[in-house]
Formats: structure tokens, C-alpha cells, sequence
């Protein structure tokens, strides 16, 4: 009897878990576009939203007040229970953010007098005031005549004139910061003021007089010996700045316009994120270039393009993401396979195709210049910035498709992919997301880079999908030195309880997850002790409700590991992913975490999530991808029934 028993509640927990993969794959189909790729909403905090109406202010352009309205919704709804603004739901008072919002919504017309208000300025001089804001609010607050450009560090232009060899090369940072800071050093130039047609200033956030403000303090990332020198260099080029010949001020002037014409994109935008787009629009202003200017023009249609407009609220996306949304999601229908998800998936494989960048070689090849292109951006074109990470995926997409399904016309994508990513691999044997051994630390002590995020260094979430990819297309350790340098990159780097650091999703959940899948597709035993351990480590932090969750804070400077935090819809999908990579398919928090997904599918068989699951900067900008609670649960529960079904419960793909 009790093994009837048993039988019968085995058939009923494999209805459900069928009826849930097909409600999910139904939903997620139900959300492509018509040619076939999806893309979902990238939502980040209040300050995009709060810089996008500040900037209309600055360049003093009819006010949109419907628009205006559905905004100041959106930044009110998100305040904190602190009555500042937090980097991500829940969380702490950010002080950059909050002035930001706080001044969006005065421009927008909110009385100082109004509760919300009240409440803002409180916290903000509770925190020391908006003395306290970074380097970038800084200068938006320098264009707008609230404090002076003292308060901010010298950016002069003709840096864009340096050498390779010089210490500080545009080449020798990330390419979002290359990008931001190109046109911001001619803004820096020329020190334009905002054009605030409404006269409406924050002094009343500062405790001083904001006019009296010098340089920002020390970062706490920041070295005190390189902070000291390059406080005293910033120092000597604050006198020596207003002597350089005009000749060469106009050369160097010259040469930024013509790194950013070379690399506008259209209505995508330079680097096609906002804040460059935002940069390039105020240069332009500065430099006299009216409305019509089609650089300027075009650029600006771009920041509209970012806009998500609902029916209450709206706010400014800080770029769009079709490419990652697409093939993440053509993975999970993959998993879940059936005669409808198999030719959706297929539908948004081919809609990438044409996306992959053969010949533009970008800022990449100037470490890399013998190397081809062969890449994918994260956006919809981004020919200057390909990205390892979309670029690995996107390969295991298609050769899954060909593989499994007999699928053509896939061959040569993922033969240029393959040699792309090969050609990318830094010297440690890890793999960066946009850049080769940009490995200039000392550049994060730089005044301006008080937010850290300067460089683009490998890390082990890029290295793991990149070393996914190349196994996946039948590389071993023994057969590649590609993959024995990643195997050992990841070996070093991995936590002392068993994590891995995740720079692009959060945190050790998602960096730990993509490793084991990497680990496992590369032919690692399942016995190795880096394999167990994390594996060991995954099961301990299970949440009682049977997810997994993780909080933004784990991604502190004194590193304490893994922070707890509710469950969430994609977490818990990336430590199923992850424990079934390591063979723990059996194991009963596999389980556990299986029923938690299903009992928190919500009626369009989807899941709901507003927690923050994703990074842009750590400590300094986090994501939401609304995809990802729609397509990575599909993805964990039709993994967990495919391998329940196979006597060998090995993952056989990277991802």
C-alpha cells in the first residue's frame, strides 16, 4: 500500500510540475515580439528617472506635464520608509539618489512643504547633507549652478590627447566610463549652466553654503596613498589647467567630438546607455549645436527610447537589453522544449543572427587587434561594445538548437563567437565583459572614480559562461589551454566556504551558479571538493520557504559573503541550476526549492518579483530585469523534470 501510495503522489507531483512548465512556457511565449525576440523592461533605481527630467529642465524643453506626472508617480512610490531613496527595493538611504529625486520632483513642481518632501530633506540632513553626494551628482550639480566646479575633480580635456603609455588612457578604463567621460570632459571644458527655465535650485539640502563646497573625501575603496597623489595632482592641474594653449584645448576638443561621432549608433546611442547619451546631448548644447544638429537630435530620439510609459507611471530604462533577453529566454524553451516553445525559440535564434557585429572592431581591438569580431552586444546595436557574456549565451543557444534539433544556418555565427571569445581571454585566464586585461586598479583611486567602477577586470561569472561555451562546443581541459586557464582562474578565485563572487547578477547565488555550470560541462567531477563545496554551501543557505534569496548588501567592501534576504523567483532558479549542474538532482533542497517555484507561480504563469536580482556597479547600481522571473523558474523546473526522466541526471549543456 505504501508503495502505491508513493506511486500515486509521484504521478500527481509530476502533473503539477508539467501543468506549471506548460502555464510558463505559454506565458513567455505569449510575450515575443512579432519578428520573433523578446525584451522585457531593465528597470533601475530613481536616478535615470530623476536625471531624464533634470535634463529636460537643463536644456529647457517644453514641459511635458503628463509625462512629468506619470514620473513623479513612479519616484514617490519607490521612496523609503527612511523618506530617502535606495539603490534597490527595500534597501538602504542612498545619498546620490536622493538628492537626485528629491530635485526631480521640485522641478517637476512638488511643494518643499509636502510630506514626502519634509521627509526627504530630513533624512538627507540626518546623513550630513547633500555634501555627501558622489562625483556624478556632483557635476550635474556643478552644470546647474548649485555648487561651483571646485566641488568637483578636473577632468581636462586633452586627456583624450595622452599616449597609450601615459598612466591615464581612455583605453586603460571600462568602456561605460570611457563613454560617460569623453563628453563630460568637454562639458567639464566649457562649464556650461543649465538653462532652468523655472530659476528652481537644493540649497536647502545642503547644511552649508553649497557655493563654499571643495573636493569630495577619500572613497572607501580608495587607497590613502594613491588618494593623496592624486588629490595633489588634481591640485596642480586646478592652477595649471586655465594656462593650456587654446590651440591644443581646441585639438583635444576636436579629437572628443570626433570619438563620439565615430561611435554615435544612431538612435541606440554611444555605448547605448544613457548616461553617455545624456553627456553627448549637453556637449552638443555647450557647443552651440541647436535642436536640429542631427547628432544632437538623433541622440536625443535615442533617450526617449529608453522611456517605459504606463498608465499611472513612467520612468527612463538606463538601456535596453533584447539581445540577453532573447537568447536567455530561447534557453529556457529550449529546456522546456514541446512543438510551440522549440519554434519560438528557433524564431528568436534567428533574429540574433543578423545582430552578431562581424565587422566593426571596436575599442576591444586596441588590446586585441589581430583578434576578428564576432560578438553580440547586450543591446539592439552596439557595434563599438560587444560583450563576452551575451556573446558565450548566445552561441550555447544555437549550438543547443542545432544539436538537439537538426536546426541550420547556425554554423558560422557560432564559429566567429567561439573565435571572438577565444581572442578576449585576459592573461590570468579569466574573461572581462567588454575589455582584455584592463587590470589598471590604481585608476579606481582617480578623484572622479569615487564610485569604483572604473575598470572592467575579469571575473569568475564571464570566465564561467565563457569556458560554458567553448566546453559545450566539445573543449576540455586537455584539448584547450583556453579552458585548463579558465578551470584555473576559477580554482583561485573561488570563496573559502565554497562561493563565487557574481559581478553581474547578485551575488554569490548567481557567480556560484554559473560557475558550477561551467565546472560540469568542462568535464569536472562532481567529487572534486571546489564542486562540493559550493554545492554544500548552495543547500545551507536555503531559505526556509524553500527559495533562495540574496541582498544587494553582500556586496560589501569588508566582505562578509552571502547576506540573506527574502526569496525570490530568479535566485532560486540559479541555485536549482546550479545544484543540478554539481549531479545533486535528488537532493531534497533541490526539491524543496522546485515546490516554492511552483507555489509562487502567479495565474499567468509567470512569477511575480520586485526585489533587485541584478548589478550594473557593485555597491553603486543595481538591476531589475523583469525577464528574469519569467524565464529562468521555466528554465530550473523544466531542467528538473528532463533530468528526472534520464537514468544519468548529468547536465549535458553549459548553461
Amino acid at each position: 500500500m505504501d508503495s502505491v501510495n508513493a506511486t500515486s503522489r509521484e504521478a500527481l507531483e509530476s502533473k503539477v510540475l508539467e501543468s506549471s512548465i506548460a502555464s510558463a512556457t505559454q506565458g513567455v511565449i505569449g510575450l515575443q515580439q512579432a519578428d520573433g525576440h523578446w525584451v522585457f523592461e531593465l528597470e533601475a533605481d530613481c536616478t535615470i528617472p530623476a536625471e531624464y527630467v533634470l535634463l529636460r529642465h537643463y536644456l529647457a524643453e517644453p514641459v511635458d506635464t503628463v509625462l512629468e506626472a506619470k514620473i513623479a508617480n513612479y519616484l514617490r512610490r519607490i521612496q523609503g520608509a527612511h523618506g530617502g531613496w535606495p539603490l534597490v527595493h527595500d534597501g538602504e538611504f542612498d545619498m546620490s539618489a536622493s538628492v537626485k529625486a528629491y530635485f526631480a520632483l521640485k522641478m517637476i513642481g512638488d511643494s518643499v512643504d509636502a510630506p514626502h518632501m519634509v521627509r526627504a530633506r530630513e533624512a538627507i540632513h540626518a546623513r550630513g547633507g547633500a555634501v555627501n553626494s558622489n562625483v556624478f551628482t556632483r557635476f550635474l550639480l556643478a552644470m546647474y549652478g548649485v555648487v561651483t566646479w571646485r566641488a568637483v575633480p578636473v577632468l581636462p580635456i586633452e586627456i583624450v590627447l595622452l599616449p597609450f603609455w601615459s598612466p591615464f588612457h581612455l583605453n586603460k578604463i571600462s568602456y561605460w566610463a570611457r563613454t560617460t567621460m569623453v563628453p563630460l570632459m568637454v562639458l567639464a571644458a566649457l562649464k556650461p549652466l543649465a538653462k532652468n527655465p523655472k530659476g528652481v535650485g537644493i540649497d536647502e539640502l545642503f547644511l552649508q553654503d553649497p557655493r563654499s563646497l571643495g573636493m569630495t573625501a577619500k572613497a572607501p575603496h580608495q587607497s590613502m596613498a594613491w588618494f593623496v597623489l592624486f588629490r595633489a595632482l588634481d591640485g596642480i592641474l586646478r592652477v595649471v589647467e586655465p594656462m593650456f594653449p587654446k590651440s591644443l584645448r581646441k585639438r583635444a576638443i576636436d579629437a572628443a567630438l570626433a570619438f563620439t561621432e565615430e561611435r554615435l549608433n544612431g538612435e541606440d546611442g554611444m555605448g547605448a546607455i544613457y548616461p553617455p547619451m545624456a553627456n553627448i546631448v549637453m556637449m552638443y548644447d555647450a557647443l552651440g549645436k541647436g535642436e536640429s544638429f542631427p547628432p544632437r537630435a538623433i541622440t536625443r530620439r535615442g533617450i526617449d527610447k529608453l522611456l517605459v510609459i504606463h498608465e499611472d507611471e513612467a520612468y527612463c530604462q538606463p538601456c535596453v537589453s533584447p539581445v540577453w533577453d532573447t537568447t536567455l529566454t530561447a534557453h529556457a524553451l529550449l529546456e522546456a522544449g514541446g512543438d510551440k516553445a522549440v519554434p519560438a525559440a528557433k524564431q528568436g535564434l534567428d533574429w540574433l543572427i543578423p545582430k552578431q557585429e562581424l565587422e566593426v572592431k571596436g575599442d576591444w581591438a586596441v588590446k586585441r587587434p589581430d583578434v576578428r569580431p564576432g560578438g553580440w552586444a547586450f543591446q539592439y546595436n552596439n557595434a563599438h561594445y560587444p560583450d563576452l557574456d551575451d556573446t558565450a549565451v548566445v552561441v550555447m543557444s544555437m549550438d543547443r538548437m542545432r544539436r538537439e534539433h537538426g536546426a541550420t544556418g547556425y554554423d558560422a555565427a557560432i564559429d566567429r563567437g567561439r573565435e571572438w571569445i577565444e581572442g578576449m581571454q585576459s592573461d590570468d585566464g579569466g574573461w572581462a565583459a567588454f575589455d582584455v586585461n584592463n587590470l589598471e586598479y590604481y585608476l579606481n583611486n582617480i578623484p572622479f572614480s569615487d564610485h569604483g567602477a572604473l575598470l572592467d577586470p575579469p571575473t569568475e561569472d564571464v570566465t564561467a559562461r565563457c569556458i560554458s561555451m567553448l566546453a559545450q562546443l566539445g573543449e576540455t581541459a586537455k584539448t584547450s589551454k583556453h579552458v585548463a586557464d579558465g578551470i584555473a582562474y576559477l580554482r583561485k578565485t573561488q570563496h573559502p566556504e565554497g562561493s563565487w563572487y557574481g559581478r553581474w547578477g547578485m551575488n554569490f547565488i548567481y557567480g556560484t551558479w554559473s560557475v558550477l555550470c561551467s565546472l560540469n560541462m568542462a568535464g569536472v567531477s562532481h567529487r572534486d571538493p571546489m564542486m562540493r563545496k559550493a554545492a554544500d554551501w548552495l543547500a545551507s543557505i536555503q531559505n526556509k520557504d524553500g527559495g533562495w534569496g540574496e541582498d544587494a548588501v553582500s556586496y560589501r567592501l569588508d566582505y562578509k559573503g552571502w547576506e540573506a534576504a527574502p526569496s525570490t523567483a530568479s535566485q532560486t532558479a540559479w541555485a536549482l541550476l546550479a545544484l543540478m549542474a554539481a549531479g545533486e538532482v535528488d537532493h531534497p533542497a533541490v526539491a524543496r526549492g522546485v515546490e516554492y517555484l511552483i507555489a509562487t507561480q502567479n495565474k499567468k504563469g509567470l512569477w511575480d518579483e520586485q526585489r533587485y536580482t541584478a548589478t550594473g556597479f557593485p555597491r553603486v547600481f543595481y538591476l531589475r530585469y523583469h525577464g528574469y522571473p519569467k524565464f529562468f523558474p521555466l528554465w530550473a523546473l523544466a531542467r528538473y523534470r528532463n533530468l528526472r526522466n534520464t537514468n544519468s541526471r548529468v547536465v549535458g549543456v553549459g548553461m
